[in-house]
């Protein structure tokens, strides 16, 4: 079973708990991290979260998201759940917003409070979702993402918003992709 890896308020760690169980309505701060996953094109993947995933299903988001396991390194953890979550092989992985951390309540009550670095990475095969994490996924212009963004927020995870507003990120993404 997957878990968390608890932080305390100097975000240094300080416990696991189960990933399932430490979702809720007071989630405890945790480590997580986001990627966002580029195509040769210089086009964005993005994906629709599975109808079965506990906070913000059906919502439409970055890449990939997870968390990091003890004894796994960013890249590890992002490689890991790239694969498992759209099966996909990936490089280039680089840091794009390092520091960003967030604390949001989904419609349900179940809150993400995370210190969740964001990453961007290279598509290096093709991508097969695995349906209980992702329900759709389109290849985005981010000209065209922030587009989307400005028209309906409310379709996108807050976190993605959060991220893709944060001009210094933004401007890193631009030139990744």
């Amino acid at each position: 079973m997957e878990h968390v890896i608890l932080l305390d308020a100097q975000g240094s760690p300080c416990g696991t708990q189960e990933k399932y169980e430490a979702h809720h309505a007071q989630t405890p701060l945790h480590l997580a991290f986001s990627c966002w996953l580029f195509n040769d094109k210089h086009q964005l993947l993005l994906t629709r979260r599975s109808l079965a995933k506990k906070a913000w299903p059906g919502v439409w988001t970055n890449s990939v998201c997870g968390h990091p396991q003890t004894g796994e390194s960013f890249e590890e953890a992002i490689t890991r759940r790239c694969k498992f979550e759209i099966g996909v092989n990936i490089a280039d992985i680089t840091p794009v917003f390092p520091e960003f951390s967030y604390r949001e309540t989904d419609s349900s009550g179940i809150v993400e409070n995370e210190r969740c670095p964001v990453y961007a990475a290279r598509q290096a095969s093709d991508v097969i979702p695995n349906a209980d994490e992702v329900m759709d996924y389109r290849w985005i212009a981010l000209g065209d993402l922030a587009q989307a963004l400005d028209a309906a927020p409310f379709l996108f995870s807050p976190w993605m918003l959060r991220q893709f507003s944060h001009l210094p990120a933004r401007q890193l993404l631009t030139q990744f992709a």
